[in-house]
């Protein structure tokens, strides 16, 4: 029972709110870590095969680049619905069969044999992960509030630098590995072993997940109570404020607004991930392998720390919209930078401008993503952030196909116009998070300000 002069139930100033923040961090982040890790793993690790799939199958340089993008089609097709089926049958079982099915389709890469399947692997390897991402961002947001929210995001983000700076040396080891000791291909093993390790994530989502907190054994009733009353009050701010429903949440100039950025950014994510191996060994004149994959390694590690540093102190209004305006900036100009320095053959710049590259796209990404969840719920959030992020997601399918686009038609030993052409979209997406300026604000971020300068010291 509380007291005159105890803080409110689920307040910011709440002990128990605390303490559920801090167990929710614990026993619900490592898991969504994991699974994000082994999904970016087998989104990206086709970029370690690229060559061998054309020596060993006759995969053309088209159908690479059309099989790389293709997988955001069938994303972006599958991930509204996908959403919507997490909302009803819960994040702990749909995330699980999210993960099980596209670790079956991942491992089935090691049995391609031409051009027509690797592309339709490409495609069902979308179709089955639909609804990961955005699944997650949701239920972060039904997890934990505002304040911190951008804390968590950031968590979860790290399994892209934990994927790249683990997974480089992880996937070029494998290959190695296969050529070397094995009757198989080492990219065959690799695809293959990559692809389990997501079905057995699928089942270890089972049994590590909670779908509400309520549901949750490790809080005590006080901490239930307390963290629900607070989600709560943030919900009934977000109705105020937001769409309400499906048709509203699609139809939203908002949602389309930060689809725009957000499809910006994926261009700079996923136009520089697919031919990160590639490119790193260009510049250090090297085959792709396990030296390649070390030096891959290094803008991860990086952006680790950048990010996780970002999301811990983005915790004001003022600072998200500084900080991601600003890392927008930098993400394109360094992506311009380093593909200077592969036009003149200067491989340490080239790996310095590219580390900042990667750890500015990094760090905006939990920034990006604070802006819709601060006016989106239930139903709406769903949908809203389902269209933001598959068609979002859709720059992953245009940045490949594009920069060898333009790589064939403006043709250089480096390619550096390929490499120009992603870096144009992060100034884009710069200019219109600065804008939101000028936007009356959601009315969360406001709460989010509030609490900002209660806690200043």
């Amino acid at each position: 029972m509380s007291t005159p002069n105890s803080p409110a139930i689920g307040s910011t100033n709440d002990p128990a709110l605390k303490s559920a923040i801090r167990k929710a961090s614990k026993h619900l982040m490592p898991m969504l870590v994991i699974l994000y890790f082994v999904a970016f793993l087998d989104r990206t690790n086709v970029g370690f095969a690229e060559e061998a799939l054309s020596v060993d199958r006759g995969i053309s340089n088209g159908a690479f680049a059309l099989g790389a993008g293709i997988f955001f089609i069938g994303y972006a097709i599958f991930e509204i619905p996908s959403n919507l089926l997490l909302k009803k049958f819960g994040a702990r079982f749909w995330l699980a069969r999210i993960a099980v099915t596209w670790g079956i389709v991942a491992a089935l890469f090691a049995f391609t044999t031409n051009d027509t399947m690797f592309i339709v692997l490409r495609f069902l390897l979308g179709v089955t992960e639909a609804g990961l991402f955005p699944g997650v961002i949701m239920f972060l947001s039904e997890w934990f509030p505002n304040k911190v929210r951008v804390q968590m995001f950031s968590i979860f983000y790290l399994a892209q630098p934990f994927s790249q700076m683990l997974g480089a040396p992880l996937s070029g080891g494998l290959i190695s590995f296969g050529d070397a000791l094995t009757p198989w291909h080492g990219w065959q093993v690799m695809f293959f072993a990559e692809g389990m390790l997501a079905v057995l994530a699928g089942f270890a989502a089972l049994y590590f997940l909670t779908n509400s907190p309520q549901q949750a054994k490790w809080l005590d009733q006080q901490e239930k109570d307390s963290l629900t009353a607070a989600m709560e009050r943030e919900d009934t701010v977000r109705q105020s404020d937001g769409p309400t429903g499906i048709a509203k949440a699609m139809t939203s100039w908002k949602v389309w607004y930060f689809t725009i950025i957000y499809f910006c950014l994926q261009i700079a994510v996923y136009g520089t991930t697919f031919y990160l191996p590639q490119q790193v060994a260009n510049l250090i004149g090297q085959d792709v392998g396990w030296q390649v994959g070390l030096v891959a390694a290094i803008p991860w590690l990086v952006g680790l720390f950048a990010c996780y540093y970002v999301g811990r102190n983005a915790n004001t209004v003022v600072r998200r919209r500084t900080w991601g305006t600003m890392f927008y900036i930098s993400t394109g100009v360094f992506i311009l930078a380093s593909a200077w320095a592969g036009a003149n053959n200067q491989p340490f710049l080239g790996i310095l401008f590219i580390t900042i590259a990667v750890a500015s796209f990094l760090s905006v990404g939990p920034i990006t993503w604070a802006y819709p969840t601060a006016f989106l719920t239930g139903t709406a959030a769903a949908a809203g952030i389902g269209l933001i992020n598959s068609l979002g997601n859709l720059g992953g399918f245009v940045a490949p196909i594009m920069r060898t686009g333009i790589n064939e038609s403006v043709p250089t030993d480096s390619g550096v116009w390929g490499v120009v052409s992603l870096g144009v979209f992060a100034f884009l997406a710069a200019a219109m998070l600065y804008c939101t300026r000028f936007f009356r604000g959601a009315k969360a971020d406001e709460l989010l300000e509030t609490t900002a300068n209660r806690t200043a010291h």
